[in-house]
């Protein structure tokens, strides 16, 4: 199913109808500040399955969190990665950081570190906020034909509207990926460039 959720001002019984089928293990798929990407509740073990299948049980997945005490409950923040935390999200990034015990085993596969985001989409941290807790999240698959299966809701709608729960329409998405970074060793690793530019 589609529905349009705007950025600003998001309709909470939209929201609500999408946090329902993520409480219920499923998976949806919606707006970041940079791809579109499958998400499902960390919380729900069918969840991961699912959306492991839909990517590829290779993919590592991320996290999105709504806030930065929201990433300390999940993984080791020291103060130095707290501080470059800060100052570049909300933001296309991705930070590499050491799970805590709390990331489910099957989000992790036989790593000890994760991914983890703060969209600047307003879309996306709503979702989070009204689920109450992380979304597991991995971008759409590149398509370099078509491109725009991974930034036009209405073609990702038709494309993966039946292998997934919701398609969330937050308006066009950005082809470019996030900027990843590696924090889990102490210094800032760049591993891929991407939109952010670190500050």
């Amino acid at each position: 199913m589609l529905t349009k959720i705007y950025e600003r001002n998001p309709s909470e019984r939209e929201l609500q109808r999408v946090v329902a089928a993520l409480e219920s293990d499923g998976v949806v798929i919606y707006p970041t500040d940079s791809r579109y990407a499958f998400g499902c509740a960390v919380r729900s073990a069918r969840g991961i399955e699912r959306l492991q299948r839909l990517k590829g049980a290779q993919t590592q997945p991320a996290l999105v969190f709504a806030d930065l005490a929201q990433v300390a409950e999940f993984c080791r923040v020291d103060n130095a990665a707290f501080r470059i935390l800060k100052r570049n999200f909300p933001g296309p990034f991705t930070f590499v950081l050491p799970a805590l015990s709390r990331v489910p085993d099957r989000a992790l596969g036989k790593r000890k570190t994760i991914g983890v985001r703060i969209p600047a989409h307003g879309v996306a941290r709503a979702l989070v906020e009204a689920l109450g807790c992380p979304l597991v999240t991995a971008s759409l698959p590149e398509d370099d034909e078509i491109p725009e299966y991974t930034t036009d809701p209405e073609l990702i709608h038709e494309r993966y509207g039946r292998r997934v729960d919701w398609v969330v329409d937050g308006g066009p998405g950005d082809p470019m990926p996030t900027t990843l970074v590696d924090l889990s060793e102490g210094e800032a690793a760049i591993l891929r460039e991407g939109r952010g530019e670190l500050k």
